[in-house]
């Protein structure tokens, strides 16, 4: 049985925040190449991406393993980010799968030793295809990294893996290499929130990103009333809607809103003769409102720093478009 020696002992004592903080030293250091000299051939790895988005074509991210995995997490940022990307299984690609490459397309090529064998056997039908191949390399001197337009260095000192095998800090280094060319890429494109809101419709990010008139009750769910209306009929109209508001309005413009916090105040102040006043008596003149094309989550903000539960949507006139209710927005997470 074989003895177990110092570093073996040690490696045995690495705490896991000492293997996340090994990470985070790849991290480190990788961000210190990319404000130094990797800084310029960053820099073309996003031209590439950008050039052959204006010429129809997409980011092809590719590799093997652990790195593949990687591979498939950077594809559906760059895809999520407005930059077309698929993912390529290089063993799969030569049996067929090579078929996805159209021209004008960007191959990026992950692997850690840089001679990976599945993608090296892609290197001379990327280099007929005229493809622009951009590679993940720990080795800028490997095969693949000598063969590619750009070359961008993920190398670190150490995995976080006690036998210095495993890939941990490596892929760590990929991941956040990735998410930055992607992002990169996004801002030179001037990709909003909107163009985001548009890629991501599902789930609790969708409703974050939707736009008010996608959330807001409209047309005759909306309670009005008028500034002549008795008591008696605006709380009528706020209990069959529902919204714990009643918009008052004149000729389609907002005048003011009566909360049912407004009706209890009014009620608590001047009991049963609260009822014999008119709307106009009893609204808020100058209630928060919002526009239709405000993303949701304004209305949220505005809801939690104003502490209410409903929103006016106005036009640029004053004439309202509908009522957002904090019921809508619920399961939303501010960003």
């Amino acid at each position: 049985m074989r003895q177990k020696n110092d570093k073996d002992r040690a490696d045995e004592r690495m705490t896991p925040a000492d293997l996340v903080r090994t990470e985070a030293a790849a991290l480190t250091a990788l961000a210190e190449r990319l404000d130094g000299l990797m800084a310029e051939p960053f820099s073309r790895a996003v031209e590439l991406v950008l050039r052959c988005g204006t010429a129809n074509g997409r980011v092809v991210v590719t590799g093997m393993g652990k790195s593949g995995i990687i591979a498939q997490k950077i594809a559906a940022t760059l895809s999520s980010t407005g930059s077309p990307a698929l993912f390529l299984h290089p063993a799969e690609a030569v049996h067929g799968d090579l078929g996805v490459l159209m021209a004008g397309d960007v191959v990026i090529a992950l692997s850690a030793s840089g001679e990976t064998e599945e993608i090296l056997r892609l290197l001379p039908v990327l280099k007929r295809k005229g493809d622009a191949l951009v590679s993940f390399c720990c080795d800028l001197g490997s095969t693949l990294a000598e063969a590619s337009d750009v070359a961008l260095d993920c190398g670190v000192e150490r995995e976080a893996c006690g036998m210095n095998l495993a890939p941990t800090a490596s892929t760590t280094a990929m991941l956040a290499l990735g998410d930055a060319l992607a992002i990169a890429v996004s801002l030179r494109k001037g990709f909003k929130p909107e163009d985001f809101a548009d890629l991501h419709p599902g789930g609790k990010l969708g409703k974050k990103l939707a736009k008010v008139r996608e959330l807001m009750h409209a047309g005759d769910a909306v309670p009005v009333v008028t500034p002549g209306t008795p008591m008696t009929d605006v709380i009528y109209e706020m209990s069959s809607k529902k919204l714990g508001i009643a918009t008052v309005q004149e000729n389609g413009k907002l005048r003011g809103v009566i909360s049912d916090g407004d009706l209890r105040r009014l009620l608590e102040r001047e009991g049963g003769a609260a009822l014999s006043r008119t709307a106009g008596e009893a609204m808020h003149e100058q209630p928060a409102t919002i526009a239709a094309e405000e993303l949701a989550a304004r209305a949220l903000a505005i809801m939690e720093e104003r502490k209410i539960t409903s929103l006016v949507v106005v036009d640029d006139a004053g004439r309202v478009e509908g009522v957002v209710h904090l019921h809508d927005l619920w399961g939303m997470e501010l960003i």
